[in-house]
């Protein structure tokens, strides 16, 4: 079963790679940078999706690793989880010039490899980060009603179903508003540790 997971994400992982259409693959090109796929537990109960790498990611291909990925570091350290228990991607696979925010074009164009990873690991918990996240999945699982701004609903759960069954979905802030605001940080811890009772019960399930 995981060497078939693996598989799977492999293929998800070489398309985007030869993803030539892509209006961000010829800046990908020119300034070196790797295509930002995902990392973690290939059976994770917990998915964090945020929206687009920035220059740290696309320079080493890994999510969250420059001043928002210490940031959720931080964060999950807070709530006792381990961030190779979880899976961490975005929903743009390719840094946008000048970490502008994705254009609705290029959120139809990556968005399927998301919907395919998510399918392949079949978390329990979809957190969101951020609002281009948080309004994406909350359409991708009919939850288009309950959309409000993120400043009023993370932290919430929400309940919806995947291909495979039930699953929660949980809007969180973006890390980086901890960047420009550090006293957005004990509103984060809070949200945050909303998923220790998820982490706790599943993560020896597979």
């Amino acid at each position: 079963m995981d060497n078939e997971r693996i598989e799977e994400l492999k293929k998800i992982r070489d398309e985007i790679w030869k993803l030539t259409d892509s209006p961000l693959y010829e800046y990908r090109i020119q300034n070196n940078y790797y295509p930002v796929i995902g990392e973690g537990n290939h059976f994770a109960k917990i998915i964090f999706i945020g929206e687009a790498p920035g220059e740290n990611e696309a320079k080493t291909a890994r999510p969250f690793c420059g001043a928002a990925g210490r940031i959720l570091d931080q964060l999950l350290e807070s709530a006792d989880i381990k961030r190779e228990d979880v899976y961490i991607t975005n929903i743009i696979k390719d840094r946008p010039p000048g970490n502008r925010d994705p254009n609705p074009d290029e959120i139809e164009l990556y968005s399927p490899f998301l919907v395919r990873q998510i399918d392949i690991i079949k978390p329990k918990v979809v957190a969101t980060l951020g609002r281009f996240s948080m309004d994406f999945i909350m359409r991708l699982f009919d939850l288009e009603d309950k959309i409000e701004p993120i400043s009023k609903i993370h932290g919430k759960i929400f309940d919806a179903k995947a291909s495979y069954g039930e699953i929660k979905i949980i809007p969180l802030y973006h890390p980086a508003v901890v960047v420009y605001n550090s006293n957005q940080l004990s509103i984060l811890i809070k949200d945050f540790n909303l998923l220790k009772q998820f982490y706790k019960n599943k993560k020896t399930e597979k």
